[in-house]
Formats: structure tokens, sequence, C-alpha cells
């Protein structure tokens, strides 16, 4: 896959220059754009996938769920359906897609998730249902310019700056470098949490941070035990197991298992991965299963895997929290 990407390399050029005209269209007010009066909130990358986006978002629902009417609105990448949906009881990951389906599993008692590829009638669609919401969340919608989110929060993760690399096919970006300055918050992800003051600012100044932006730094906090919808096994007392993957990077994910002595097998799979009969029949025949809680809502309803499938819980921890809190509260009470 490298070899290809390198091959590929006359086209960056390319790919660059149509993704750079895109963004000056919408700059000029070429392309239009639709703003809101309410608090529209961007989570977003420059890289394609695994810069922490999913537990970013949980950590602002669970920041503001209790403060405003707060619904998630994302593309829903990779669902089997199409257009505006509403999640409601008896939705299928496959139906919603795999964030907002966790999304919905965790929070459901509390905001609305949605789901829709066009931003702006998802949008629409919200403002319309009973309870509409006063704060909305937009997953993954950072280069979605058709709509102007009042914030705009962009991720870069610690061992893979956005500033260290170039566009596709060849790099990872999906748009130039310099889209980095629509962003009100640069948050670098997947720090070690030793992170030291020195190696924070010294990022600062690589970044190129703008007068008007904010950088921290986040690290993901795992928790010290596994568990399904029955039962709840310690980190310490799990047996042999078989860790199953389908996530842009599981490197962090293995290293904390590593870290931890603990004893596996991986079976890594392409981001999204859609698991076949075939793959459900396959891991039906492991003892253990331990797997992301991305993937756990996607096999969780398989009976073949019924009390032999577990998940690692995680939260995204911002160092110098109340400092972001600050700036997100001020956004939406402004």
């Amino acid at each position: 896959m490298k070899l290809i990407r390198r091959l590929l390399f006359p086209v960056v050029p390319i790919y660059y220059l149509v993704t750079w005209f895109r963004n000056l269209a919408y700059d000029k007010g070429w392309k239009s754009s639709k703003s809101y009066d309410f608090p529209v909130i961007c989570v977003g990358n420059l890289s394609a996938g695994g810069t922490g986006k999913t537990p970013m978002v949980e950590y602002l629902i669970r920041l503001l769920k209790d403060k405003t009417n707060l619904a998630t609105l994302s593309r829903g990448y990779g669902r089997k359906t199409k257009g505006f949906l509403l999640a409601e009881d008896n939705i299928t990951a496959t139906e919603l897609g795999d964030e907002p389906f966790q999304f919905y599993h965790k929070f459901k008692d509390e905001i609305q998730v949605a789901v829709d590829e066009n931003r702006q009638h998802g949008i629409a669609q919200l403002t319309k249902i009973c309870n509409s919401p006063l704060t909305i969340i937009l997953d993954d919608a950072y280069q979605h310019r058709k709509v102007t989110a009042g914030f705009n929060i962009l991720l870069t993760t610690f061992h893979n700056l956005f500033v260290d690399d170039i566009v596709l096919p060849t790099g990872n970006l999906r748009e130039p470098r310099s889209g980095y300055k629509r962003a009100n918050v640069i948050v670098v992800t997947k720090c070690p949490e030793t992170i030291s003051q020195e190696q924070q600012e010294a990022i600062v100044l690589k970044l190129n941070a703008k007068s008007y932006q904010n950088v921290f730094f986040s690290y993901i906090s795992y928790a010290d035990f596994v568990l399904n919808n029955s039962s709840k096994i310690a980190l310490k007392d799990l047996p042999d197991f078989t860790l199953v993957t389908g996530i842009a990077n599981a490197t962090p994910f293995v290293d904390f298992l590593n870290k931890n002595t603990l004893k596996f097998n991986h079976l890594a799979y392409k981001d999204h991965y859609n698991f076949t009969a075939n793959d459900i029949k396959k891991l039906s025949e492991l003892d253990l299963i331990v797997t992301t809680e991305k993937d756990y809502m996607r096999l969780k309803d398989e009976s073949l895997l019924k009390d032999k499938l577990y998940y690692l819980p995680i939260q995204t921890e911002i160092i110098n929290s109340e400092a972001f809190d600050s700036l997100i509260n001020k956004y939406i009470t402004a």
C-alpha cells in the first residue's frame, strides 16, 4: 500500500490545487455557505481518520448535555441508509453508522442523535422536530463547508501532526495544511500522559497557531476493566484473549494492552470494516474477544458472539480542561 501511495505522488499537486481552490471559493464567497443563529460546534481534522473525533464528541456531550438542548449530527459513514435519519429505539448500527450509533447507545435519554450526508439539510430537519436542539455538534464536518460552524475544533495527533504531512493520495491530508486557519481551537490528541510543558510549547510553535487560536493537548484514558451488556472483567483478571479491531489506528490500544502485560492475539481489520457472516462464524470459535467500543456496537447483537465479546471503555482527557471547557461554555452562552 505504501508503495502504491508513493507511485501516486504525481497526483498530489492536482489534489492540492483542487482542494485549495475549493477552500478559496468558500473563503471568497464564490460558493455559498450557511451560518446559524444558534450554537453549531464542528469537530474534525485535516487528516483522513484516526485522530480521536469520537471520544472528543463524547467529551463535548458530557460537558454540554445538562446545559443545553443538545444534538449530534454525523454523516453516518458506512451506513446502509440515505438522507436524514433520527435515532430511535430498535435502530441498528447498519442503519445509523458506527459512531452515531455509539453516541445513541450511550446518551439516548439525554440528547438527540441524527445522521445526514447533507449537513445543511440535517440541521434544517433537526430544527423542525419536537424539542428542537439549541446546540448541534457536527461530527467529522471540517471539510463540509456548505455549513459555517460557529466554533471549529480541529484535531491532530501527537505522533502525526498535520504540519508533518501532505495531501492525499501519498499523504493523509484531506486538504492543504492552510485549512487549519479555520479552527478556533486545535487539540493535539493521543499525547503521552507525561507530556512536558516544554514539549507542549515546542508543538505550539511548530503548529504556528494564530493569535485567535487556542491549542490544547489531550490523551486517551483507558478503563481498568472490560465489559459487555451483562458483565465486567478487571484487566488484571483477563485470561488470554483475541483483540479484534476495525479502526484506523489500533497502535495506542495495542500499546496499552502490552503495557499491562496482557496476553492476546490481534486480528486487525480495516477502518469501518463490515464483518461478514463468515467472519462472525470464525470469531465465534474463539474463547474470549476484546474489541473497541465502536466495533462492539456493530458486533454486540450477533448471537454467536454472546457472552464472549467485551470492549474496553476509553475517554478523552484534556490537559488544562478548565480553560477548554470555559471556551466552549462561553461560546454556547454567547
